[in-house]
């Protein structure tokens, strides 16, 4: 089984569940992601039922290749966390 999924993926199915067509649903998932990138830059965005985003920033440090011992610099930047909601975690974890 592929635990990966694309954004099509997510766009064909949403198309054969509601009956919208494909570029519709296309327009609406890119519309739900612009949105929760607008959000998540603001603050740490809760979506009841669903979990929370939060934007991490992290530091520059050094980093070290394993295989040839070299080390390097790795840039700052942001990440992302998910913390899922409790009732998602429940379902996860089959205690309905």
């Amino acid at each position: 089984m592929n635990n990966n999924i694309t954004k099509n993926d997510i766009v064909n199915n949403l198309s054969k569940k509601t009956g919208f067509s494909v570029n519709l649903s296309k327009k609406l998932i890119n519309d739900f992601i612009e949105i929760l990138i607008q959000n998540i830059r603001i603050k740490s965005l809760n979506i009841k039922n669903i979990g929370t985003f939060r934007l991490i920033n992290k530091k520059e440090r050094i980093g070290r290749n394993p295989h040839t011992q070299k080390h390097f610099v790795i840039s700052k930047r942001k990440s992302l966390s998910f913390i899922p909601s409790k009732k998602i975690s429940n379902k996860l974890n089959n205690n309905k």
